[in-house]
């Protein structure tokens, strides 16, 4: 049977209702807060009442761990159409672009447990986590607009039709980048950063000479039972040669 809570309770309902409340309050100022970023115009602090400036919003620092290793660029073609008034205004428009997407490997999660040292071979595997492709950057900046269409284009339209091939031009950057041929130039890329990165400190622990061997997630399919995994790789580094 359930219980009730009786008067001694009623504090730890005020306690309750109170910490919902700040949930509440604060998840609205967090939400007002982003909006005034990206939507509210900024007026300068020294002349408020003055006309809109080109300014810093906001500014946040933080550090990465994702290891940069590699990067697709070059050149986006996009177009996009737009019709008003039931048909009857019909307008178009092809743009190129420069773009460019990075690919990162994410090493934060990596443990000792995700390594193996053969000390006959000297060789370090690393199980690493899988190469992952960020978000297109278009350098509409310096798009050129190749091709237009229509005997009249309104303002709304000429909007709808610049976010429209904006769209067009990061949905195929992010086709390209993510196609298996780029992903796999990436993983090789990929392979020997990192093999770079976990050669050094084996370097320094004299471990000269030692071979690194990465592998992905899609590559898991071999057996370790020949590696010998008695040593963690922290303990090969602790015993200098």
């Amino acid at each position: 049977m359930a219980r009730r809570l009786g008067r001694g309770s009623e504090p730890w309902r005020l306690i309750v209702a109170g910490a919902l409340l700040l949930a509440v309050v604060g998840g609205l100022l967090l939400a007002w807060s982003d909006y005034r970023d990206r939507h509210v115009v900024t007026k300068p602090a020294e002349a408020p009442e003055g006309p809109a400036v080109t300014q810093i919003v906001t500014a946040r620092i933080a550090g990465m761990s994702q290891l940069r290793v590699a990067r697709l660029s070059g050149i986006v073609q996009a177009s996009a159409s737009d019709t008003r008034w039931g048909g009857f205004l019909k307008s178009g428009r092809v743009a190129k672009m420069p773009y460019a997407v990075d690919y990162t490997v994410d090493l934060s999660g990596l443990s000792p447990r995700d390594m193996a040292w053969d000390p006959e071979t000297r060789t370090l595997i690393v199980d690493a986590p899988d190469v992952t492709a960020d978000t297109p950057n278009i350098d509409e900046g310096e798009g050129v607009v190749v091709e237009r269409s229509g005997v009249l284009v309104t303002r709304e339209a000429g909007e709808a039709l610049g976010t429209r091939v904006s769209r067009a031009a990061r949905r195929a950057a992010t086709r390209e980048a993510t196609s298996p041929e780029r992903l796999a130039q990436a993983r090789e890329l990929a392979r020997g950063a990192i093999a770079r990165t976990m050669g050094a400190p084996l370097e320094a622990a004299g471990q000269s000479g030692a071979r690194v061997i990465v592998t992905f997630p899609a590559e898991r399919g071999r057996s370790r039972e020949r590696w010998d995994q008695s040593k963690t790789p922290a303990e090969v580094l602790g015993n200098r040669q």
